[in-house]
């Protein structure tokens, strides 16, 4: 009877996950959160509607750029501590061997073993380099490309999120319809976001639903309390 082949599944791109989820949450959030309090201070959706779509370029913008400077300076550490690494292989290999050994021996790999692997691996000085990277630091090697994705990932999911709130004050001239319309709207996309999120990331995705519908109601409410209070 033949086998039936194991095939292991593995997420492989959380990177990208992780800038749509730092990008939809805050655009879900603040534009949702701003859009609440102008409802209670403002006699107009036109108002809501120019104050939120200046706060999603805004915020767009910003928090694009912050995952560019953030994927900028992963990759310039990479390049400092590989540099780094060619040198002390360079200038200091018995050290760099005691490393190997080290690592190696933390891995559980028996005594009489030791030497024999780390030979082999500082046979070659390119390979022995890469190994110490990612055994040594745990370090990955960025994507060229990284910091240019991650922006636009971010900046791109923060004006789906910020649209999502905003479209209700949009479509109604009511400003009570536009913030109930626009209340529902939202938390149901919270929960579908924290839902989805929760189902890549590992937890429980009721959890996760329940965890961004908390989040970003409890926002909106701050806002909008608070300028009732001041208006």
């Amino acid at each position: 009877m033949p086998a039936t082949p194991h095939v292991e599944k593995h997420f492989q791109a959380s990177e990208a996950v992780r800038d749509i989820v730092i990008g939809m949450a805050d655009g879900l959030t603040v534009p949702f959160a701003l859009a609440a309090g102008l409802s209670g201070a403002v006699a107009t959706t036109g108002l809501v509607v120019t104050a939120g779509l200046a706060e999603v370029a805004a915020g767009s913008i910003a928090m694009g750029l912050g995952g560019y400077l953030a994927a900028r300076t992963d990759a310039e550490h990479y390049a400092s501590e590989r540099r780094r690494e060619i040198r002390e292989v360079e200038e200091i290999p018995e050290r760099e061997m005691e490393e190997v050994v080290d690592v190696l021996r933390g891995y559980g790999l028996d005594e009489e073993h030791l030497q024999p692997v780390a030979q082999a691996i500082a046979a070659d000085r390119e390979r022995w380099v890469d190994w110490m990277m990612r055994f040594e630091l745990n370090l990955d090697e960025p994507h060229p490309a990284r910091a240019r994705k991650s922006a636009m990932t971010i900046a791109g999911s923060y004006i789906v999120g910020g649209l999502i709130p905003l479209s209700a004050y949009i479509m109604f001239q009511d400003m009570s319809t536009a913030l109930g319309v626009s209340v529902g709207v939202t938390l149901a996309a919270l929960f579908a976001f924290g839902f989805i999120k929760g189902h890549f990331t590992g937890i429980s995705p009721w959890k996760g639903g329940l965890q961004t519908i908390v989040t970003g109601g409890l926002a909106a409410a701050a806002a909008y309390a608070i300028a009732k209070a001041v208006a």
